[in-house]
């Protein structure tokens, strides 16, 4: 069997954009930079749009090699034949989605601060799991706050991928990543900034500048 993409250093998630053409210019950017994973999420799309926006970014992941992962919808991460989902607390389990991905594909599941919901989304086959909010986080303000001692456990207890979420800066990254995490998500600080391409090469070069990768 082919070995499954690596989930590592700077994972991209990408805005709530319903602007297609400005969507792709910029994830472009951000793989240019050296995003190693990229997340479609988009909470205000219609399924049309989705389903555009997904297929274009797979066709460009593609052409960068990078990991594609749809947000919460197995359905549409086999539709557009992306490497795979990635599932939060109210998207259904993970037998459902192995059920409808098959074993090549990806499966991430969010565990917020609760290391133990980490252990049963791996004894239920998750291949990696995420962790945050670790920093206050303009997206979800109202996110748990996760402490950055659990993803030192979490490094020693899981034999997966870490993501560490919420909050991400490249200030603030590099204590994640010494703690344990196998990659950082990042959503404001990356299309917020004024050079996209640039700010992604600053989070990628923490995974090589003396931090654990």
């Amino acid at each position: 069997m082919k070995a499954k993409p690596g989930i590592e250093g700077l994972y991209a998630i990408t805005p709530d954009l319903p602007d297609s053409v400005k969507l792709v210019r910029d994830v472009r950017q951000a793989l240019q930079g050296g995003a190693r994973v990229l997340q479609y999420r988009n909470k205000t799309a219609d399924a049309a749009l989705k389903l555009a926006q997904a297929q274009a970014l797979r066709q460009l992941t593609r052409e960068f090699k990078t990991t594609f992962i749809v947000n919460d919808d197995a359905q549409l991460a086999a539709q557009v034949e992306a490497d795979g989902v990635h599932l939060g607390g109210e998207d259904g389990g993970v037998a459902a989605a192995r059920a409808l991905l098959g074993n090549s594909k990806i499966i991430g599941v969010s565990c917020y601060n609760r290391l133990s919901l980490a252990h049963e989304a791996v004894r239920q086959g998750a291949d990696y799991v995420a962790f945050g909010a670790f920093f206050p986080s303009g997206v979800k303000p109202e996110a748990v706050k996760a402490e950055v001692a659990m993803l030192q456990a979490a490094r020693k207890e899981l034999g997966v991928p870490i993501v560490a979420i919420g909050g991400i800066t490249q200030q603030n990254a590099a204590t994640l990543i010494d703690a344990g995490a196998s990659a950082v998500a990042a959503i404001t600080a990356l299309w917020n900034a004024q050079d996209i391409e640039a700010s992604a090469r600053e989070f990628s070069t923490l995974f090589f500048a003396g931090h654990r990768q």
